[in-house]
C-alpha cells in the first residue's frame, strides 16, 4: 500500500491538521510529558493559529500522510541552512509499526534531493524511545543534545538527530 503526501494550504486543511494533532499529542505525549505542558505545547506548536504563522512566515510545509484517501498522520518541514529540518512526522497510534514512517522518510529524502539539500535533521525528545528507535533504525545518528526554554516553565530536553541524504 502506497500513501500519499497532501500539502496542507488551506485555512480549513489548517484547521484538520491542528483537530489531527491534538489527537496524535494527546496520544503519545501524554504519558512522557505532563499534561500541562502537552496543552501548553499543542498550543504554541501545534493549534491553527500557530501552523498558520509557521506556514505564512516561516518557511514550513506540512503535508497530510493518506491512506486511501484518509489522513493518518502528517510531517512538517523547513529547508535551513542547506538542509532540511523535520519539526514534524506523527501518526495515528493505529497506524504505528506499519512502515509508514520509512516511506515517509523516503518521501522526504526525495525532497531533500529536489531541493538539493544534504540531509534532515530533527529534535526528538530524549525520553521518546520508540520514536528514537525508528530514526536510528532509519540512519539517524545523535550530533548533539538541547534543552531549550519554550516558555510556560516548560523545557524542550531533546536530542538532535541527522542524516545525509545521498544524492541520486
Amino acid at each position: 500500500m502506497s500513501l500519499t503526501f497532501v500539502p496542507v494550504k488551506t485555512t480549513e486543511e489548517i484547521d484538520r491538521l491542528a483537530a489531527l494533532a491534538e489527537e496524535i499529542w494527546r496520544q503519545h505525549f501524554t504519558p512522557i510529558l505532563p499534561a500541562g505542558q502537552v496543552d501548553y505545547m499543542l498550543e504554541k506548536f501545534q493549534s491553527a493559529p500557530a501552523m498558520t504563522r509557521q506556514l505564512r512566515e516561516e518557511h514550513y510545509r506540512y503535508f497530510f500522510i493518506q491512506k486511501d484517501g484518509s489522513p493518518i498522520g502528517y510531517t512538517g518541514v523547513r529547508p535551513e541552512d542547506g538542509k532540511l529540518f523535520l519539526s514534524k512526522l506523527y501518526l495515528r497510534k493505529s497506524e504505528r509499526g506499519k512502515g509508514y514512517a520509512g516511506e515517509t522518510f523516503r518521501f522526504l529524502e526525495d525532497l531533500c534531493r529536489r531541493e538539493g539539500l544534504s540531509a534532515i535533521w530533527l529534535t526528538v525528545n530524549r525520553h521518546n524511545d520508540g520514536p528514537i528507535a525508528v530514526y536510528r533504525k532509519k540512519g539517524f545518528t545523535v550530533i548533539r543534545e538541547q534543552v531549550a526554554d519554550i516558555g510556560g516553565g516548560y523545557v524542550m530536553d531533546d536530542y538532535i538527530m541527522e542524516k545525509t541524504v545521498e544524492r541520486n
